[in-house]
C-alpha cells in the first residue's frame, strides 16, 4: 500500500509513449539541447571586455574635489 509495484511503472511508461510518441520524445531531447546551447552562447557573449592595463590608461587631470558647505552657527547671545 502506497508503493509503485512493477504494474504501476509499466503503465505509466506505457501512458507516456502514448501521449509523446518515439518521435516526440527525441524532438523534444533534440530542443532541450539547442535550448542549452543557445543559453551557453548567450552567456559567453555577454561576457564584459577586458579591463586595460594601468600603462594604457590616458590619465587626464582630476576635477577638483566639490566644496562642501560648512554648517553656519548662529551667534551666540552674551547678556
Amino acid at each position: 500500500m502506497g508503493g509503485l509495484s512493477i504494474w504501476h511503472l509499466m503503465i505509466l511508461g506505457l501512458v507516456v509513449f502514448v501521449f509523446f510518441g518515439k518521435g516526440r520524445i527525441s524532438d523534444l531531447m533534440e530542443d532541450v539541447g539547442k535550448g542549452i546551447k543557445s543559453f551557453k552562447k548567450g552567456i559567453s557573449d555577454d561576457e564584459p571586455a577586458p579591463l586595460k592595463p594601468v600603462s594604457q590608461i590616458d590619465v587626464q587631470a582630476a576635477p577638483a574635489a566639490p566644496q562642501v558647505a560648512q554648517p553656519v552657527t548662529p551667534p551666540s547671545e552674551t547678556h
